[in-house]
């Protein structure tokens, strides 16, 4: 398969972080939280197969797509130097999971921002119908752009990294490989050997509750006032619920435990 496009933020000598976006979107779209974090991280952000700059899916490849995304991001994982932390929104959500799962050494920890549930079919009809005509809606990027701001608290960096890869979507994608695989989710959290993070509004429709949790190593944090998009809807709560999981952990380096330091929070103790 043809290598994805791959989107490089921070400092090369910084410990990596691999962001995986939602469905319609791109390695472009985290304008927010790459700024927010300036040098603190080697961040990796790829264009998903079908989204952005990547290639397209070949007719087979649609008929396989959950495995096909999975294989990318697991060759992402594993491309990496060391140990990563995975941050994943809806579909990339989902995707980060599965890529944990399948490279546990890989991976020292996981945020989950609203991740997707997977049904084990191909998606509605009237899902796919939606997709295409929000797709088709969007063709005039910068006038969506413009209508989108006095509508919504996201900023405008958000919003034009938002509207500029709509029209970048593989349209084949979305009419025959819109369906996201094996229906397994509450039991997939119970299996996950690394922090994990779950970031949700307080009316996820998607996200196991917290009741059906049962690994103490999940931590759900439900954001007010936000929506799927979390990080746009709720930025600064984002950011600091994601700077405390991931200064807390620890990361394995060089086979020496080292502490992480999120900005503005200083090195933790022993």
């Amino acid at each position: 398969m043809e290598p994805l496009t791959v989107h490089r933020f921070g400092s090369p000598d910084a410990p990596p972080v691999l962001l995986v976006h939602g469905l319609t979107e791109a390695g472009t779209t985290w304008p927010d939280l790459v700024h927010h974090w300036g040098d603190r991280w080697d961040v990796h952000a790829p264009d998903l197969r079908g989204h952005g700059r990547s290639p397209r899916f070949s007719e087979c490849e649609i008929a396989a797509a959950p495995a096909v995304l999975l294989a990318d991001v697991v060759a992402l994982v594993d491309a990496l130097p060391g140990p990563v932390a995975l941050v994943g929104h809806s579909l990339g959500g989902l995707l980060a999971m599965r890529a944990a799962l399948a490279r546990p050494e890989k991976v020292w920890a996981l945020v989950l921002e609203d991740p997707a549930k997977p049904t084990g079919d191909l998606l509605a009809p009237a899902f796919v119908a939606a997709t295409e005509e929000f797709l088709d809606a969007m063709a005039d990027v910068a006038g969506s752009a413009e209508r989108m701001l006095p509508e919504t608290a996201w900023s405008r960096a958000e919003i034009e990294a938002w509207a500029d890869c709509k029209p970048l979507v593989d349209r084949a994608y979305v009419r025959h490989g819109l369906h996201l695989g094996d229906a397994a989710w509450e039991e997939l959290f119970d299996v996950l050997t690394m922090p994990t993070l779950l970031v949700v509004p307080p009316s996820s429709e998607m996200a196991p509750r917290v009741e059906d949790l049962r690994n103490d190593l999940v931590r759900t944090v439900v954001v007010p006032d936000s929506g799927h998009c979390v990080r746009r809807d709720q930025p600064a709560r984002f950011h600091q619920v994601v700077d405390d999981f991931l200064s807390e952990h620890e990361r394995p380096r060089d086979g020496v435990l080292a502490r992480i330091r999120a900005p503005g929070v200083g090195a933790a103790g022993p």
